[in-house]
């Protein structure tokens, strides 16, 4: 049975892209750097902020320069995030069904943690999430399967006794790395051709989609 679902944040329950694009270019703007358009940047994201840097600044930049656009990026995302960062459709009606299904429900990302817990809180309010846990000192980041397995853990639940929803194909590996259902979301920010070489579970493209797959399972 399937007693737990864990969800990735930016490109499954919230379209963030928005925002963190706006973010990320006023900086850069402000360094006289080039900046991206939205599509471009949705490409860097995924891997955590340091990485979407080192991918959004010219090749030769120094580490010293990278760190204070990462710094400078996350307080301008700290302070405008909530413009720009929505929930998907229909995501608060089926989380909410599934809750009352007695379905425990989390977040892991790769996004820093005092954002997913800040959005979670703001643009969710009405979901109760057992846990949420983002980017932070001590947890790899995805696919290494660790923060997962501490949430199953956290939840008393063996990991094939949860589901992984998530928009990229490092979700779909660390669900498998985990040892859990794994479920990709085709309406994120990967490209849909590389989550089907992935090989999930299940593919799915509507959100509406995964209650009857759960359901299925139990």
């Amino acid at each position: 049975m399937i007693r737990a679902v864990i969800f990735d944040l930016d490109g499954t329950l919230i379209h963030s892209l928005p925002g963190l694009a706006d973010s990320l270019n006023r900086v850069l703007s402000a360094h006289n750097l080039p900046t991206h358009s939205e599509s471009a940047v949705r490409g860097f994201i995924g891997h955590g902020i340091r990485n979407l840097i080192a991918q959004a600044t010219p090749k030769g930049t120094s580490p010293e320069m990278q760190s204070q656009i990462v710094q400078e990026t996350s307080d301008d995302y700290a302070k405008t995030w909530k413009t720009g960062s929505t929930p998907y459709p229909n995501i608060k009606e089926v989380l909410s069904k599934l809750a009352d299904q007695q379905l425990a429900l989390a977040v892991f990302s790769n996004k820093p943690d005092i954002f997913c817990r800040k959005m979670t809180d703001f643009l969710l309010p009405e979901i109760h999430f057992a846990e949420v846990l983002g980017q932070r000192e001590g947890t790899p980041v995805k696919p290494d399967p660790t923060g997962a397995l501490k949430i199953a853990q956290s939840l008393g639940f063996e990991p094939h006794e949860i589901a992984f929803l998530g928009d990229s194909t490092i979700d779909i590996a660390t669900a498998r790395n985990a040892g859990m259902l794994a479920i990709g979301a085709s309406w994120g920010y990967h490209d849909l051709p590389a989550l089907k070489a992935e090989s999930p579970d299940h593919l799915i493209h509507s959100i509406l989609e995964l209650p009857q797959i759960l359901n299925a399972k139990n």
